[in-house]
């Protein structure tokens, strides 16, 4: 039991506490404002809750956050004009200056734009299931609690969950090779070679991109390698990044403004995925590296 008896007691137990909470909440949601919120909205219930009859305030409060997020989930679905999640997700860039000796650490063990994408797809309480259990060890029975199910129906999600995740190719590194197939791409793409553009593109790759009117999706190689001119554009210059985890870039126009964000999913030599942000709102609103 948890002694109330410090004013203070029960907010440096959530203080410790809130780090790992806000991973549960983003992984769940795919959005660190989201996250954020979820996370504030456990504290405020955790304070109108009398702490004394609280036996596990860890397991409490995940409980708690994963309520809060199952609604937001049930929201978004009700709501589809809103995107899900933050269209690209929220995008962390870093300059990409090569490869380390050992390559790149493997993607399976971090949460970035691929993983967050696969999770996108699955319904509101596969994606609590999947994340609470095999990301946070939250054991079924108390999952269940937060979606009202058995134990074993919420096993049975959590399973079909992890069954589209795993069939779901992801690279597994970020490595010289994915680079080569990147740099090919942005050749073709610039001189307008179609056949060189078919030669890297996976035949069902699929084109995203986040634009100031919504998020536009095409499918196929002919079909992506067809708009190819998007690539070239007014682009005055490029920097070879790193988004979240993926290797890609950002172009600037000649008068400096940013022009976009690529990022590439490449699996067997070939390009399955590629995300591009022109929204100039979002653009202008990220901390991104200055031109090379």
């Amino acid at each position: 039991m948890i002694d109330p008896s410090p004013a203070n007691l029960v907010a440096e137990v959530f203080e410790a506490q809130r780090d790992r909470l806000r991973a549960v909440a983003y992984r769940v949601l795919g959005s660190h404002a989201d996250a954020e919120d979820a996370v504030q909205e456990a504290w405020m219930r955790l304070a109108r809750q009398d702490a004394a009859t609280i036996q596990n305030l860890a397991a409490w409060l995940t409980t708690v956050v994963g309520r809060i997020s199952l609604d937001v989930l049930r929201s978004r679905q009700t709501r589809p004009e809103a995107p899900y999640g933050d269209g690209l997700t929220e995008l962390v860039v870093t300059i990409d200056d090569g490869p380390a000796p050992e390559e790149y650490a493997a993607l399976a063990d971090s949460v970035g734009l691929a993983l967050l994408t696969v999770l996108d797809s699955l319904g509101p309480g596969e994606r609590l299931a999947f994340v609470l259990h095999d990301m946070f060890a939250v054991p079924f029975h108390e999952i269940g609690q937060i979606l009202g199910k058995s134990a074993d129906a919420t096993k049975m999600l959590a399973s079909r969950a992890r069954g589209k995740v795993r069939t779901t190719e992801r690279p597994a590194v970020v490595g010289r090779e994915q680079r080569k197939v990147i740099h090919a791409f942005r050749a073709a793409a610039s001189e307008g070679d179609f056949e060189g553009l078919l030669r890297v593109l996976d035949p069902e790759v699929q084109l995203t991109v986040d634009t100031p009117g919504g998020v536009v999706v095409t499918l196929g190689a002919t079909e992506v390698a067809a708009g190819a001119k998007m690539f070239a554009g007014s682009v005055a210059q490029h920097q070879a990044v790193l988004v979240n985890d993926l290797p890609g870039y950002v172009s600037w126009r000649e008068d400096g403004s940013p022009l976009s964000i690529i990022a590439f999913t490449v699996v067997d030599d070939r390009i399955t995925g590629i995300e591009i942000l022109v929204d100039p709102g979002r653009l202008a609103s990220m901390h991104l590296p200055a031109p090379a």
